[in-house]
């Protein structure tokens, strides 16, 4: 069956190039032009994957994020002219799986489709991430590269733990801090840092250059699973 894609753009230029490209790719496409049409369409067509337009004549996009996370955990990819820091924090920290600014290539924008799809569902029902080298079991709580096993911290583990169910997700870095550190430390990016560059430096072929966990410039960190 082929995967059910979303488009909730108003702009139908935008529409008809997503149709046609996704579709030449196997994809199955429906179209919304509004906020009030997309969420309707989210709930009552169960989409594999919705594509969001922030500015959408009946409301903003934002608030559509909202909406569709109150009652499906549906990969979103917001698509938007926008490329404000504050716009891609918020639509990531209301639920969105990525944030993509127009122009666009459509060669980088079908991988991060295949990205979040990879992650539907909170790590594909499983509790192993693999990439290159580095594999991560959480339910046996071990962690190895190149089939050595790597001893973590407790807060490394909690911090890798709670990558894995989201990899190739992007996380802020206040989501992060509040699910490991607490509410109290959301501003507390300096304690992330550390830490992720120390999980760098035990998981990473080469630290200096990182491949796994992976900057999103000013916005937060993705754990990123080989191609």
């Amino acid at each position: 069956m082929s995967v059910r894609v979303l488009v909730v753009d108003d702009e139908p230029q935008i529409r008809k190039f997503l149709r046609i490209s996704l579709a030449a790719n196997g994809y199955a496409v429906s179209e919304a032009e509004t906020a009030a049409a997309g969420i309707a369409a989210a709930r009552e067509r169960a989409p594999d994957l919705v594509v969001l337009d922030l500015g959408l004549p009946d409301m903003d996009g934002q608030e559509a994020i909202s909406a569709i996370r109150g009652f499906s955990a549906v990969p979103i990819i917001v698509l938007s002219v926008r490329a404000d820091e504050f716009d891609k924090v918020e639509a990531l920290d209301r639920g969105a799986s990525d944030y993509v600014v127009k122009p666009f290539g459509i060669a980088e924008f079908m991988a991060r489709m295949r990205a979040a799809l990879r992650s539907r569902g909170g790590g594909d029902g499983g509790e192993t991430f693999v990439s290159g080298g580095l594999s991560v079991d959480l339910a046996r709580r071990i962690v190895s590269r190149d089939g050595t096993e790597v001893h973590l911290s407790k807060k490394e583990w909690e911090l890798l733990a709670f990558f894995v169910p989201h990899a190739d997700h992007v996380l802020t870095h206040r989501q992060i801090l509040k699910e490991v550190w607490g509410p109290a430390h959301v501003e507390d990016t300096a304690y992330l840092r550390v830490y992720v560059n120390q999980l760098r430096q035990k998981l990473e072929a080469d630290p200096a250059h990182p491949a796994i966990i992976v900057n999103d410039p000013t916005v937060g960190y993705r754990l990123r699973r080989s191609e």
